[in-house]
């Protein structure tokens, strides 16, 4: 697979291929090569991994994928809702667990974000605890249609963040973009916090692979393309991240390819 377009913006490397799949087909390879690095290494890789639609071409094809001992891999999730009941359709584990974790030999340790209002600030030390005792090799993710990564929504996604883990307040563009992705029936439904790794958090990670593809996703490409870094559209923070990768496909990079192509 190779790609129609590349550029570099700020020190963030870009990739546009011509459709979802191959977005997602060429994100797994890079994947992959970053997990059997961290495995030769030091006998284990911890890896960071989003949920959202946008993540489903990435996440079938690096299931897919042959050569990789799962069983030497410890996941990460980067985000959940408060307070949804346990095994509940929209949840994030649940997601991972039918799209990717239920596909694959089992893996090392899954440790999902929890979600439990009672016992948020013991959970979310914890959770803190983890990631730093097991820095992550891989951290793979998206930029949603309001320019957040994770659920740092703007305008108070905070690029200096001295916790990795919080509790945020969603924003209402995020919770209508669950609702247009069918994990909810009405915005009525969704929480309205959760709990989100934050930026460092994310940024922590020895390697970055962000998978932006879909035409809905066109504006927040854009904006992360010709803002200044700015907390109005927090993925515009990937532009100083060198040891990040952005894969496009063409309906996501639309606003920003070539007219010749």
């Amino acid at each position: 697979m190779k790609p129609i377009f590349q550029d570099v913006w700020g020190k963030l490397p870009v990739f546009v291929y011509e459709t979802n799949d191959e977005m997602g087909k060429a994100a797994a390879l890079e994947a992959r090569e970053i997990i059997n690095q961290a495995i030769q290494e030091k006998g284990f890789s911890n890896i960071i991994i989003a949920t959202g639609n946008s993540q489903l071409s990435f996440l079938k094809a690096l299931r897919e994928l042959d050569q990789i001992d799962w069983g030497k891999v410890n996941v990460f999730h980067m985000d959940e809702y408060v307070g949804l009941p346990a095994g509940h359709t929209a949840s994030f584990p649940y997601f991972l667990k039918k799209h990717f974790l239920d596909h694959i030999d089992k893996v090392k340790a899954f440790y999902p974000v929890p979600g439990n209002p009672d016992t948020l600030r013991e959970d979310m030390l914890a959770y803190e605890k983890l990631l730093r005792d097991n820095p992550a090799d891989l951290c793979a993710l998206g930029i949603g249609e309001n320019g957040h990564i994770a659920f740092n929504d703007p305008p108070f996604a905070d690029f200096d963040d001295p916790v990795f883990i919080k509790k945020v307040r969603l924003a209402e563009k995020s919770r209508r973009q669950q609702v247009g992705e069918g994990h909810f029936h009405a915005i009525e439904e969704v929480p309205t916090y959760a709990l989100s790794l934050t930026i460092p958090a994310l940024r922590s990670a020895k390697r970055m692979l962000c998978m932006v593809p879909e035409s809905r996703k066109a504006e927040a490409v854009e904006k992360t393309k010709i803002q200044d870094i700015n907390d109005e559209c927090p993925a515009t923070i990937l532009k100083d991240t060198p040891w990040c990768t952005l894969f496009l496909d063409r309906d996501a990079a639309q606003r920003i390819l070539p007219s010749n192509l």
